[in-house]
């Protein structure tokens, strides 16, 4: 593994993930807005109906850090912020 992988390469692969998994957010009326990547862990928001909906938790650990994991293999978790 390549363990000299930049911060910049880090992003563009978490937002290639988020880009890949937003389409399924948009279709029940959510979105979701990359805060932050740092030290490995990704900081996100939930939007519209996403922020509300009872299974975000969901929602989160198994679509969205699922799919960052598949793009950014570096990537520890993924944290949504309010």
């Amino acid at each position: 593994m390549n363990t000299n992988i930049t911060h910049e390469e880090t992003v563009t692969k978490v937002m290639e993930g988020l880009d890949s998994i937003r389409p399924f957010l948009n279709k029940d009326g959510g979105d979701i807005e990359l805060i932050d990547v740092k030290d490995n862990v990704v900081y996100v928001k939930l939007l519209g109906n996403c922020s509300g909906c009872a299974v975000n938790f969901s929602t989160l650990k198994l679509g969205v850090e699922t799919t960052i994991k598949q793009h950014a293999p570096e990537i520890q978790k993924v944290v949504n912020v309010d």
